[in-house]
């Protein structure tokens, strides 16, 4: 069975759209949204309405930080910019929008697999993980052998053997062998934001069966979405960001 684990889309149509489509050509069955649907992009309703019909098919989606800032209050440790865009988002987005961004979890288990959009060890307090440290505390807060994080705009996978914990960044279309007798967390990448100089949507599919991860970049329309957020009236500087891939 292969699932594209998809986060931070950050209300991009067009990375979204095109992401789904490769993941379909990868023969992809099965969906995780990783969190931080809204925020950033112009087009916050169409995506949260994407993911719920997904979600309404058996796709597993959890919150993120901008989801909850939304729905609720921005966390205190969210930038002046992203608070900006947060009272912009919620004033897009009518009451089943809002509601099924209120009704999604922290964090969702299912066998040996965590799906959770910052970390294990304190979901609430959206806390990064950027270094073996983070990941290793990640790790050694759950008993699951798989750790799928968004967050991080930059795909990185972890692996802990033991209590040494390891890192590296996945090359795109390669399949990584993740075997169950390590601890493994993965963090695909932002489909909507990525912010390591290449502006093409990261998204990443997980192999159960073998079981293998790999890492994929998407080209899509980028300049498009950055044409609509000025559109929109939002600051140029998120526009600036997406052709820049920053």
């Amino acid at each position: 069975m292969r699932r594209a684990l998809i986060t931070d889309v950050h209300g991009n149509r067009e990375a979204l759209e095109a992401v789904l489509e490769h993941a379909q050509a990868q023969g992809c069955t099965r969906y995780a949204f990783l969190g931080d649907y809204v925020g950033y992009g112009a087009d916050p309703g169409w995506v949260v309405d994407c993911v719920g019909e997904f979600v309404a098919r058996g796709a597993l989606a959890v919150r993120g930080n901008h989801d909850a800032g939304v729905v609720a209050a921005p966390a205190a440790t969210m930038v002046p910019l992203a608070r900006q865009v947060v009272a912009w988002t919620r004033a897009q987005l009518g009451a089943a929008q809002l509601d099924f961004l209120q009704s999604l979890p922290l964090a969702h288990e299912e066998g040996d697999l965590l799906f959770v959009h910052a970390n294990a060890f304190a979901p609430a307090r959206w806390e990064y993980i950027v270094s073996r440290h983070d990941a290793a505390r990640s790790l050694q807060a759950t008993r699951c052998g798989y750790t799928f994080c968004g967050h991080v705009h930059e795909p990185r996978l972890y692996h802990l053997a033991g209590r040494h914990c390891a890192d590296f960044v996945p090359h795109p279309g390669t399949p990584v062998p993740v075997p169950s007798h390590r601890r493994w967390l993965a963090l695909p990448g932002s489909a909507g934001q990525p912010r390591d100089g290449n502006p093409a949507a990261c998204y990443a599919v997980f192999e159960s069966a073998e079981p293998t991860l790999t890492f994929h970049r998407v080209p899509y329309d980028h300049e498009t979405a950055a044409r609509k957020i000025l559109a929109a009236g939002l600051p140029e500087v998120l526009a600036q960001r997406l052709i820049d891939g920053r």
